[in-house]
């Protein structure tokens, strides 16, 4: 239903940006209500593409609202920029960002997020430019721009959490809950 409204909602042009937005800085409430709805549509293009990474459509939804809140707050008109150019970097800012926080059943802070995705990557591009050769740490610190101890902790950093309950060997059954003392 939300989907289907949002696609009502008229888009501006750019002379009406601009009167809007202008109207946006002098602390007008319905301009402000009217550059939100008229970019509604930005907000659903963008967090679709987010889509299948941890979080429903609807959540990325209302996470790329807030970054749209955000940039209708601090767009300024004179810049001579689109509004739409300008909110499309807070909406995938506020939605990158609500993946990182929520989308693992343990949170890990962003800076350690970061730093373990631009490792993955830059292991990838390798791996891609030399198939079948799997790079160094040295190779991998060197195209990161990163320290060998930095590749070295995202190498031994835990992927997936494991259940308590789960059983650690197929033999007697036990699981990490039973080895544990009180």
């Amino acid at each position: 239903m939300y989907l289907r409204e949002v696609g009502f909602w008229p888009l501006l042009t750019a002379k009406e940006e601009l009167v809007t937005a202008r109207k946006v800085m002098r602390g007008d409430q319905k301009a402000r209500a009217l550059m939100i709805q008229s970019n509604l549509r930005l907000v659903v293009k963008i967090a679709r593409y987010y889509g299948r990474r941890g979080l429903s459509l609807l959540d990325l939804i209302e996470e790329g609202n807030l970054g749209l809140m955000t940039a209708v707050n601090k767009f300024d008109p004179r810049k001579g920029f689109r509004f739409s150019t300008y909110a499309t970097w807070w909406i995938r800012q506020t939605i990158e960002r609500a993946i990182m926080n929520q989308s693992k059943t343990i949170r890990v802070p962003i800076h350690i997020m970061k730093g373990l995705n631009r490792y993955l990557h830059t292991v990838s591009d390798l791996v891609q430019r030399s198939p079948g050769k799997i790079p160094s740490v040295d190779e991998v610190a060197a195209a990161a721009d990163m320290s060998i101890e930095e590749v070295k902790k995202y190498i031994n950093l835990p992927m997936n959490p494991m259940s308590m309950d789960a059983p650690l060997d197929l033999e007697d059954g036990a699981t990490m809950v039973d080895k544990l003392k009180d």
